[in-house]
């Protein structure tokens, strides 16, 4: 037999990744949480119970919150359309075994021309169907109503265990409110580029176009850390370090900041590492303060670096502590990813307990300039 035709039984094998231990809790625990308070809600309501393909839509919801078959538009619109089509299939047609299969595939038809496809639909669909119910009120409200209590639970289920759901499209706000993307993705391809790939390779219903973006943008980033190797955290690292202690006063942490220009300023005890201040941590401080206070934040800003108050606020109350860390073996191109836009604004070099240096932005941003200047 021809080599090529033989089978490959790996395609029948796991096309999964191993899941980590915290998916398998924030799957499992939000699935459960979301169909027992979406239940109790139907039913408070007087709507009845859930319906059984709700229980695939909490799959999606919970074990996949940035499938495009998981957002709330196809959760909700899908699982109510596929249920439309099979109530006007049993309003136009005699009973029979071939119109359950006719009403998954309209109901299919519908999702996708809907925009909407979320494959509980399809069971819906079958359910509505084989129960033979024409009262649309009984049917309809509780499909409808319960998709959108499952969502209302999936989004803050998700929330409150770190996930983003719904998952943020292109289009919106990006971290700083703003419509601009994220610098690492302003040189990379439009949304537009990338929903037309996804289109042309048949993915736009296994991949949304903000995931994609992500995953480019991931590749992207591990292929400038391969152009950085050679370069460690100890070759581009600020070595002669400004530090204060922790019961140093503020007022003296923003003259630091005045007289050398600096955007972040270790705190230490003795050569231990304790955190790190940085400029954003005294503004917060002091609008903190002004409302607290009543007052503006130029006074509350003003009196927070009083070095003549009876007791000035020390280092040790505004620093920032669980910084990244790195140590002085670590690739350059491993910072990328901490000092990439919204992450760390400096990431402090240790051994063991003790600081011997750290890495800003500007530090990085030279570095690469360096490299690509080489190339």
């Amino acid at each position: 037999m021809d080599e090529r035709r033989k089978m490959d039984w790996r395609g029948f094998g796991p096309a999964m990744t191993g899941p980590k231990t915290v998916d398998l809790v924030r799957a499992s625990l939000g699935a459960a949480l979301g169909l027992v308070l979406a239940g109790l809600a139907l039913q408070g309501l007087g709507l009845g119970w859930l319906i059984a393909p709700l229980g695939a839509s909490a799959v999606l919801i919970y074990a996949v919150p940035n499938s495009p078959l998981a957002q709330p538009w196809s959760v909700i619109a899908g699982n109510t359309l596929s249920a439309l089509v099979a109530l006007a299939l049993l309003a136009a047609l005699p009973q029979g075994p071939w119109v359950a299969p006719l009403a998954v595939g309209l109901a299919i038809i519908t999702m996708l021309a809907g925009r909407a496809l979320h494959p509980p639909g399809g069971a819906v669909a079958f359910l509505v169907e084989m129960n033979g119910s024409l009262d649309w009120h009984l049917t309809l409200v509780p499909v409808m109503a319960g998709s959108a209590l499952l969502v209302g639970v999936g989004m803050v289920w998700n929330r409150a265990v770190g996930r983003v759901y719904p998952f943020r499209q292109p289009a919106q706000p990006g971290a700083h409110g703003t419509q601009d993307p994220t610098p690492e993705a302003r040189i990379g391809l439009d949304p537009a580029e990338l929903a037309a790939i996804l289109n042309e390779y048949r993915q736009s219903a296994n991949l949304g176009v903000a995931d994609l973006a992500r995953l480019v943008g991931a590749a992207e980033q591990a292929a400038a850390a391969r152009r950085m190797e050679g370069f460690t955290a100890a070759d581009i690292m600020s070595r002669d370090l400004v530090t204060v202690g922790p019961e140093a006063p503020l007022g003296q942490v923003a003259d630091i900041f005045r007289k050398r220009g600096f955007t972040s300023l270790p705190v230490v005890e003795g050569e231990r590492l304790l955190g790190v201040i940085f400029q954003i941590d005294l503004i917060r401080r002091a609008r903190e303060d002004a409302f607290r206070q009543h007052k503006s934040l130029i006074s509350a800003l003003a009196r927070l670096i009083d070095t003549h108050r009876a007791r000035p606020p020390r280092a040790s109350e505004i620093m920032t502590t669980g910084v990244p860390q790195v140590t002085p073996a670590t690739p350059v191109g491993a910072l990328l990813p901490l000092l990439a836009d919204g992450g760390a604004e400096a990431v402090p070099v240790v051994e063991g307990a003790a600081i011997l240096g750290i890495v800003t932005r500007t530090d990085l941003v030279s570095a690469l300039a360096q490299r690509l200047a080489l190339a």
